[in-house]
């Protein structure tokens, strides 16, 4: 009674962890960590390094929260058209620090976003940049177009600068049928995942 416990997770993709979630005081999604996996989560366990991976895929609460197994379509699957509650988001992940994530600024091709370590450990976060079309309603609901790692010290901030040519606004376009950058209005985000983003800021592209 009262020693915490830590769940490892060894998976290749995403797990139905909802119980868990709430009687573990930590879940580890260590995938399979291969010959040097077990060392790598143990020195995550003691705090001897700052863990800062983010999930490359979205963990649902339940097979329920899917549509079915037999449709095929891209409705209700994945972060880009999922409406529901996600257990641990597509791009989630914790550290022993905290960050803050300010709203992006597009301008001549490339985003700019400051990021801020406002904990008391140094460690790394991902900074991760989605669009939407404003036009495009059938349309998933964000896209990831890019990513920056960045290593913050204590109280550290830095304006972090990622380049966004116009092709990173490349959508499907229905009336085309073909996959192109459409001239009008795309929102822009950027935050520590695609639950955790920024309140969006318009881009006009043309």
């Amino acid at each position: 009674m009262g020693k915490k416990v830590v769940m490892v997770n060894n998976s290749g993709s995403a797990v139905a962890l909802a119980p868990e979630s709430e009687i573990c005081d930590a879940i580890i999604q260590g995938w399979y960590g291969g010959e040097l996996g077990g060392e790598a989560v143990a020195e995550i366990i003691f705090g001897e390094v700052n863990p800062s991976g983010k999930l490359p895929v979205t963990f649902y609460r339940s097979d329920a929260d899917l549509p079915d197994f037999e449709d095929y379509s891209m409705r209700g699957r994945t972060y880009r058209y999922f409406q529901g509650d996600a257990l641990y988001p597509f791009g989630h992940g914790l550290s022993y620090t905290t960050f803050a994530v300010g709203k992006p600024v597009y301008k001549d091709g490339k985003v700019a976003v400051e990021v801020a370590n406002t904990g008391s450990r140094a460690g790394d976060e991902v900074v991760q940049i989605y669009i939407r079309r404003v036009d495009d309603i059938a349309g998933p609901q964000k896209s990831l177009r890019a990513f920056r790692r960045v290593s913050l010290l204590p109280g550290e901030k830095k304006r972090v600068v990622i380049d966004m040519p116009r092709e990173s606004f490349t959508c499907w376009d229905e009336a085309t049928r073909s996959m192109r950058v459409v001239h009008g209005s795309y929102l822009l985000m950027a935050g520590s995942s695609s639950a955790d983003i920024s309140a969006p800021v318009v881009v006009k592209i043309k």
